[in-house]
């Protein structure tokens, strides 16, 4: 269950689905089954508002981690206008 923001330095509680940015990450294997593939495991992270603006989620070295975005990674993450 998602309680804050993951960003560490960030304290705003998650409330609303559409009041931020959620990310869905691939954290590897499962437990070892009985000889069945290993189902993947996911876990969900959310940034706020003000941080999904500067910062994306991800996963290196093994480890999920936030970091701050280059201003051409910015531009890619927002939506475009629709024109609707």
């Amino acid at each position: 269950m998602i309680a804050k923001c993951a960003n560490p330095s960030c304290s705003a509680p998650f409330l609303y689905l559409h009041e931020g940015r959620l990310f869905k990450i691939d954290v590897g294997a499962g437990p070892p089954g009985n000889g069945a593939s290993l189902p993947r495991q996911v876990e969900y992270f959310w940034l706020c508002q003000a941080c999904a603006r500067t910062m994306t989620v991800e996963m290196r070295d093994g480890k999920v981690t936030t970091r701050r975005v280059r201003r051409t990674e910015t531009a890619l993450m927002l939506p475009q206008a629709a024109g609707f």
